[in-house]
C-alpha cells in the first residue's frame, strides 16, 4: 500500500483533512509529520491515533536529514504540505520565524521530494510518474481588496504582512520546481477557514471563548475588516479534489463565498449563543473595540470558479449552517 506525507497534519485544517483523506482514501497510507509547536494538537487526531492505516511522526520540516529518513522508510509517493506558521500576529512579532518554516521549511521537503522521485528535470523514476507535491497556501498573498472585487489565480500578488511575504515566497519556490525540474505540484490557496479544531487565538474562537468565560470580545478597529470565510471540512473536500485531480504545475483558489466582516461575525456568534446558551445579558454587550492591528487588510475574497468549473468543487456549507455546528462544537468543549 502506497504512503503519503502530510506536514503540519496536528494543526487546525490538518487535524480536521487527516480523518478525511483516510476515509475517502482507502488505499492509501498517511505519515503525519508535524513539531506539535503551540499550533499543532495530537487530541484533535484522537479519532485515528490508532488507525491502522495512520502513523505520527514528530519532527520538523526544516530538519533536511528526517525528511531524508522518512522519504527513504515510507517511499511516499505524495506530499500534502500544510506545515506552516500562519498567525499574523506572530508573524509581525517574530518574523523570523516565518521565514525559516515557511521557505526554508517548503524548500526542504520539495527538494528532498524532488530528489526521490526523479532522475533529472521532467525524468520522473519508476513507480514515481504520478507523484505529486500539494502546497497549501493562503489567499492572503494576494493582498487586499477595496469594496469590489475578487482574488483569481491570476491576480498579482501583494502580500502585506510577514506571514503573508512568506507564504508568497514559498509558493513561489514551489512553482519553481515545477518550471525548473518538471515536479508535479499543484498549489491551493484558501480563504479564511473556520469551524471545529481551530486554535483558540484565531478569530471565532476567540469570541466563542470570551463570550462563554463573560470576558471582553476584542474585535480590532471597528470591526469593518471583510473575510470570505471557509467551513473547514469544504477546504478539506477541495484539497483532496486537487490533489487527486488537479493539472500539474496549476493553483487552485478555494473560497466560500461567505464574505463577513468581523462586527457582524460577532453578533452573529452572540446572537446563537443568546438563543441556544442563554444567560441574564446578551452577550453582545461584551464586544469591545481594541487598537487595530498594523498593516491590517481590509477585505478578502476569493473566486473559486476554476475549482468548481473544471474539479467539480462546491462548497456544502454557507456560513449560518457552518457557524452553528462550529459554536456546538466549542460549547461541548468548554463545558
Amino acid at each position: 500500500m502506497q504512503t503519503v506525507l502530510i506536514t503540519g497534519g496536528a494543526g487546525f485544517i490538518g487535524a480536521n483533512f487527516i480523518p478525511y483523506f483516510l476515509e475517502n482514501n482507502r488505499d492509501l497510507k498517511v505519515v503525519n509529520l508535524d513539531l506539535l509547536t503551540y499550533a499543532g494538537d495530537l487530541s484533535n487526531l484522537k479519532e485515528v491515533e490508532n488507525h491502522s492505516r495512520y502513523h505520527f511522526v514528530k519532527g520538523n520540516i526544516c530538519d533536511r536529514n528526517l525528511i531524508e529518513v522518512l522519504f527513504k522508510k515510507f517511499n511516499f509517493i505524495g506530499v500534502i504540505h500544510f506545515a506552516a506558521e500562519s498567525h499574523v500576529d506572530n508573524s509581525i512579532k517574530y518574523p523570523d520565524a516565518f521565514v525559516k518554516t515557511n521557505v526554508f521549511g517548503t524548500f526542504n521537503i520539495l527538494d528532498v521530494a524532488k530528489n526521490h522521485w526523479m532522475k533529472s528535470p521532467n525524468v520522473f523514476k519508476e513507480n514515481f510518474e504520478d507523484s505529486r507535491f500539494h502546497h497549501i497556501s493562503t489567499d492572503e498573498v494576494y493582498g487586499t481588496l477595496g469594496e469590489q472585487g475578487t482574488f483569481t489565480e491570476e491576480t498579482s500578488y501583494a502580500p502585506n504582512s510577514p506571514y503573508s511575504a512568506s507564504k508568497a515566497s514559498s509558493d513561489f519556490m514551489v512553482r519553481s520546481y515545477f518550471h525548473t525540474y518538471g515536479l508535479n505540484v499543484v498549489t491551493t490557496n484558501c480563504s479564511n477557514n473556520y469551524g471545529p479544531k481551530q486554535h483558540t487565538e484565531k478569530l471565532i474562537p476567540t469570541i466563542i471563548r470570551k463570550a462563554v468565560l463573560g470576558e471582553n470580545i476584542p474585535i480590532y478597529g471597528d470591526g469593518k475588516n471583510i473575510r470570505d470565510w471557509l467551513y473547514v471540512l469544504d477546504h478539506c473536500k477541495g484539497i483532496d479534489v486537487v490533489f487527486k485531480k488537479g493539472k500539474p504545475g496549476e493553483t487552485y483558489n478555494i473560497g466560500g463565498k461567505n464574505e463577513r466582516n468581523n462586527l457582524y461575525i460577532a453578533n452573529k456568534i452572540c446572537a446563537i449563543l443568546d438563543a441556544i446558551h442563554p444567560k441574564e445579558k446578551s452577550y453582545k454587550e461584551q464586544i469591545n473595540f481594541v487598537e487595530d492591528r498594523p498593516g491590517h487588510d481590509f477585505r478578502y475574497a476569493i473566486d473559486a470558479a476554476k475549482l468548481e468549473n473544471e474539479l467539480g468543487w462546491k462548497a456544502d456549507e454557507n456560513f449560518e449552517s457552518g457557524i452553528l455546528k462550529t459554536i456546538e462544537w466549542y460549547l461541548s468543549k468548554y463545558k
